[in-house]
This record gives C-alpha cells, sequence and structure tokens, in this order.
C-alpha cells in the first residue's frame, strides 16, 4: 500500500486549496468592477486605508501601508507610483524621520475611493450572501486569527 502525498482525500477538503479558490473569485469579481475605473484592486486598498486613516485623523506612512494591508513592498511602492501620476496622493518626507514617507490622499483620491467603496461593499454583499450575517462575522472572526 502506497502512502498518501496529501493531507485531504479531495482538493475540496483542502482549508487551503478552499481558502485559494475563494479568493480567486472573489479576487476576480473586484478586479472585473474596478477595471471599470481604471483602478487595480492594490490601489483600490491603499485609497481606502488612506480614506479611513484620514476620516479617522491618523497620518499613515508608506511602510504602515505595506504592513497594513499585507501587501509586499513592491506592490505597495509600484501601486502608490501610479496613484502620485493620477494625482490621488501625494508622498512627503516626515518631520520626525527623513526616512519615511507619509502618504496623504488628496481630494481627486478621494473623491475616487468614496465613489467606489459603496461599490465594492456591495460586491462583498452579493458575494457573501449564501452566509448569514452572523456567519460573515464568524468568518472574519475566523480569517483575523489567521492574519495575526
Amino acid at each position: 500500500m502506497s502512502e498518501l502525498t496529501f493531507n485531504s482525500a479531495k482538493p475540496e477538503h483542502s482549508v487551503g486549496f478552499l481558502l485559494w479558490q475563494t479568493t480567486t473569485l472573489w479576487q476576480r469579481e473586484i478586479k472585473s468592477i474596478l477595471s471599470e475605473h481604471a483602478i487595480s484592486h492594490a490601489q483600490f486598498v491603499i485609497l481606502a486605508l488612506l480614506l479611513w486613516h484620514q476620516e479617522n485623523e491618523f497620518s499613515v506612512s508608506q511602510s504602515e501601508l505595506v504592513i497594513i494591508s499585507k501587501m509586499d513592498k513592491m506592490t505597495v511602492s509600484k501601486a502608490l507610483k501610479e496613484l502620485v501620476l493620477k494625482h490621488y496622493v501625494a508622498r512627503s518626507t516626515a518631520v520626525e524621520d527623513t526616512r519615511t514617507k507619509v502618504v496623504i490622499l488628496r481630494a481627486k483620491g478621494a473623491l475616487v475611493i468614496k465613489k467606489l467603496v459603496p461599490i465594492i461593499e456591495a460586491a462583498d454583499d452579493t458575494f457573501f450572501a449564501s452566509l448569514s450575517r452572523h456567519q460573515q462575522a464568524g468568518l472574519c472572526k475566523l480569517l483575523s486569527r489567521l492574519i495575526k
């Protein structure tokens, strides 16, 4: 009798594979919506984080965006370069540490993200509609445990 290579009898019993499939389907939907607005998913996440920080009166640096978003440095850097070119954000040197780049949401970027957040939240509602609100809250708790 040969030893099995996989821990799961079927691919659909693998939590990693199911998470990958779910993420792929969800990202495909979000990408489709955002492409109509000429913005990448990474750019959307950065703009949304900047808006949240702005509304809560916090400043945020480029390195903090990497940590908060869980994106790699290069992805954040490339997305920010595009957002700067579109005049959606500005980067400036922090007064207290000249190595730190503070990222600021500009008025044009705020208009775009305030338009997109309800659209993306509606897409999330549709995507996760097969789960009850209670199940969605439970999923959020589980996912939060995994990323900590």
